[in-house]
């Protein structure tokens, strides 16, 4: 099993960029899918962006295609979010998934960081 870790948030101007990371414990990291999700006061967690164990499959949400791009390591466990272009409607907390899918469907992923706080400032 692994345990994601999220960091890099912070505050940024809107148009600016940020990269979140997130580190995984566990031997099995390349096993699993890494999904980042998203969510803001008063409104669901939303699918952002996954990819699959070996790095080859990739999907975003149409909010990110484009401006997000989801990465990993697999050498040192971490997977990477970089997010330029950035919004006011992007502001929220971030949260780096593990699952055995690729998948947008956040019920389907097993273990969850906290989440990191993304604040856009317009």
């Amino acid at each position: 099993q692994v345990q994601p870790v999220e960091s890099g948030g912070g505050l940024v101007q809107a148009g600016g960029s940020l990269r979140l990371s997130c580190a995984a414990s566990g031997r099995t990291f390349s096993s699993y899918a890494m999904g980042w999700f998203r969510q803001s006061p008063g409104k669901e967690r939303e699918f952002v962006a996954v990819i699959s164990g070996s790095g080859r499959t990739t999907y975003y949400a149409d909010s990110a295609k484009g401006r997000f791009t989801i990465s990993r390591d697999n050498a040192s466990n971490t997977v990477f979010l970089r997010m330029n272009s950035l919004k006011p409607d992007d502001t929220a907390v971030y949260y780096c998934a593990a699952g055995p899918l690729v998948t947008r469907l956040a019920e389907l992923y097993d273990r969850w960081g906290q989440g990191t706080q993304v604040t856009v400032s317009s």
